[in-house]
C-alpha cells in the first residue's frame, strides 16, 4: 500500500504541481507534437522512480511514465470543449488504475487469493440506491405537490435546465453525506448538514415569498435526509449481522 501511496504523491506533483500552465497550453494546441507531452512524462519517470527509491523499480517507473504518456496522448486527441470535462475524470481514473496495476505487480500481489467482502456489496447497493434510484423516489412522493413553476423533483431551486441537474446532484451527494455519517457513527455532523443547508435555502426562500414552494422544499428534504437514514441504519444493522 506505501508504494501506491508514494506513486500517487509522485503523480499530483507531476501533474498539479510542477506542470507549468503553458505546458499545457502547448500540449493541447500540439497534442502529439508538443515537446512538453514528452517532458511531461519524463517528469513522471523521474518523480515515481524518486518517491520509491529502488534502483530495481526503475523499470516499473518506465513503464508507468509510458502508461501516462499514452494515456495524455489519447484525451489530447479525444478530447474537445464540450467533452474537456469527462476527459479529465477519466484520464484521472486512468492513471490512478495504472498505479493500483504497477503497485501489484511490484508487490507481487497474486489477485487470486483475495475475495470481495460481502459487506462489499451491501455498501454497493446502499451507494447505488441513494443516487437515481433514491431521487426518482423522492420525485414520485411529492410530485402531487409539485409548484407549478418549479417542476425539478429533487430540490426546486429554479427554471433553467443547469440548476435543475444542480439542484438533483445536490440531493444525492447531501444523502451521500448522510450515509457516510452514520455507518462511521458521526451523527453531530448531519445535524451540521442540514443546517448548513437551511441557511443556504433561506434567503432563495424569503425572496420567493412563497408558502408552497416552501413546504415542498421542506417535504424533499425531509425525505432525501429520511431515506439517506433509514438506509444508513439499515446497513448498519445488516452488517452487525454479518
Amino acid at each position: 500500500m506505501i508504494i501506491f501511496a508514494k506513486l500517487l504523491l509522485a503523480h499530483l506533483l507531476g501533474d498539479f504541481v510542477f506542470q507549468p500552465d503553458r505546458w499545457v497550453a502547448h500540449k493541447n494546441a500540439h497534442k502529439g507534437r508538443s515537446k512538453f507531452l514528452y517532458a511531461h512524462t519524463l517528469l513522471h519517470f523521474a518523480l515515481a522512480w524518486a518517491v520509491v527509491w529502488d534502483v530495481q523499480f526503475v523499470g516499473y517507473a518506465a513503464l508507468l511514465a509510458l502508461a501516462h504518456g499514452v494515456i495524455d496522448t489519447i484525451k489530447l486527441y479525444a478530447q474537445n470543449e464540450r467533452t474537456e470535462r469527462i476527459w479529465f475524470i477519466g484520464d484521472q481514473a486512468l492513471h490512478v488504475l495504472s498505479m493500483v496495476i504497477i503497485t501489484i505487480l511490484w508487490n507481487g500481489i497474486d489477485l487470486r487469493h483475495y475475495t470481495l467482502d460481502d459487506r462489499a456489496w451491501i455498501y454497493a447497493a446502499a451507494v447505488l440506491l441513494l443516487t437515481s434510484p433514491a431521487s426518482i423516489l423522492i420525485k414520485k412522493v411529492i410530485s402531487i405537490w409539485t409548484p407549478g413553476q418549479t417542476p425539478n423533483a429533487d430540490v426546486a431551486t429554479s427554471q433553467t435546465a443547469d440548476l435543475q441537474n444542480a439542484g438533483k446532484y445536490i440531493g444525492i451527494l447531501e444523502r451521500l453525506f448522510v450515509f457516510f455519517f452514520i455507518v462511521t457513527g458521526n451523527f453531530a455532523s448531519i445535524g451540521f448538514l442540514m443546517a448548513a443547508k437551511s441557511i443556504f435555502r433561506f434567503g432563495d426562500l424569503t425572496k420567493s415569498n412563497d408558502r408552497k414552494l416552501t413546504e415542498y422544499v421542506l417535504i424533499g428534504t425531509l425525505l432525501s435526509f429520511g431515506v439517506a437514514i433509514a438506509t444508513g441504519f439499515a446497513v448498519t444493522s445488516v452488517i452487525t449481522l454479518l
